[in-house]
């Protein structure tokens, strides 16, 4: 069995139809996954068809995405993308290329259009995977780095989110990732100290890079940020 299939998206931008793959529930299992959720695949990667890209106007898009747009974005995307944009088609199967092309052409539609800063962050963070994937560490950690400025922004902006625990447990992974100890070592903390939070998944993750950073720092006769002085998490 293929494990792609065809859907029918409607472009948010120009309201053409047009078909793009996705990958069979039954392919989606992932026979390992990084501490910041980045999945490995046996066959397909589903990662790499998460962008929906309109082949009449270029607009990309995910499932995140607004479903409508307003005048004004409309505008502002054809101005910056649209009218430069030369017909392609990226419903069929993907490369590892075409998906990292998919995706930064996604970051600039969300960008241009000034897409949720929660949606930003994420497509951000896949793109650091796929530089992940290629063993590409400079790239990564460049957009690491980017994708870590935006969760913050949406900590700051969504507080009360259901998904806080999830969220603040990653600032404090990529922080960890980007050897930013000692800022990782007090997000994680929040996480285990905050009686508000009842992820128990997100809790323990957190516990367990707490003490990886420890016998981290320890291990490389580096000092220990104050929090790891004062008590344990």
């Amino acid at each position: 069995m293929n494990p792609l299939y065809q859907i029918k998206v409607k472009c948010a931008c120009c309201e053409s139809q047009f078909s793009t793959s996705r990958v069979r529930p039954s392919y989606k299992r992932a026979i390992r996954s990084d501490s910041d959720f980045c999945s490995y695949f046996k066959e397909v990667n589903p990662d790499f068809y998460v962008v929906r890209v309109c082949p009449f106007c270029g607009f990309a898009s995910t499932e995140s995405f607004s479903e409508h747009l307003n005048t004004k974005q409309k505008e502002a995307y054809y101005e910056r993308i649209g009218k430069h944009w030369r017909t392609k088609d990226y419903g069929m199967e993907r490369t590892e290329e075409e998906a990292l092309e998919c995706y930064k052409l996604c970051l600039l539609t969300a960008q241009t259009i000034e897409e949720k800063i929660r949606v930003i962050a994420g497509i951000l963070h896949h793109i650091a995977w796929i530089y992940r994937y290629r063993d590409d560490k400079e790239q990564e950690n460049r957009f690491l780095s980017h994708a870590l400025d935006a969760y913050i922004k949406v900590y700051e902006t969504e507080r009360d989110s259901f998904h806080n625990a999830r969220l603040m447990y990653l600032i404090g992974e990529l922080n960890r990732r980007l050897n930013r100890n000692n800022e990782a070592v007090r997000w994680f903390s929040r996480v285990v100290n905050d009686k508000k939070i009842m992820d128990s998944s997100m809790i323990r993750a957190s516990r367990e890079m707490w003490q990886k950073i420890r016998e981290d720092m320890t291990n490389n006769g580096e000092e220990l940020p104050e929090e790891m002085k004062e008590t344990g998490a």
